[in-house]
């Protein structure tokens, strides 16, 4: 293994946090209240905040990924920050004929699809082509099927 700093998941645990307060949100209402307190921030604010001792790594590592792959990396945290914050207005409101089960099913289902994906890009230290076509795809099929 070569010394080259690597990116770190650690930055991915923000989402697995939404992902398990949208699934708790169906049957709790003190979860939407975590949900809508939850905040996005990049990679980059993740770990310049971190205490980690990785943190100054992830960072550099960071820095060392292409330019359009990382902005790839980032559209797919921008649709998934989208998608937490669909999912938690829509639990919060409880439109008609919209059950909370059905949000958190459709939600939390497409928000772990991407964490896998962001976690590919991150375990493969950058190395991965996210395509941003797939972002905005599953961003429509998303509104499509919460908007019945």
């Amino acid at each position: 293994m070569s010394g080259l700093p690597r990116l770190s998941t650690d930055f991915l645990n923000r989402y697995s946090e939404a992902l398990m307060l949208i699934e708790m949100a169906a049957d709790d209402d003190e979860a939407i209240q975590d949900l809508q307190a939850w905040r996005s921030v990049t990679y980059r604010q993740h770990f310049e905040a971190s205490p980690l001792r990785c943190a100054a790594s992830a960072l550099a590592a960071y820095d060392r990924v292409l330019p359009s792959r990382r902005m790839g990396f980032e559209e797919l945290c921008r649709t998934m920050a989208r998608l937490v914050a669909t999912a938690t207005a829509l639990l919060a409101e409880r439109p008609d004929g919209l059950e909370s089960r059905t949000i958190a099913e459709v939600a939390g289902e497409a928000l772990r699809r991407q964490i896998g994906r962001a976690t590919q890009f991150v375990n493969a230290n950058g190395k991965v082509d996210i395509s941003a076509v797939e972002n905005r795809a599953l961003q429509d099929e998303i509104d499509a099927l919460l908007a019945g």
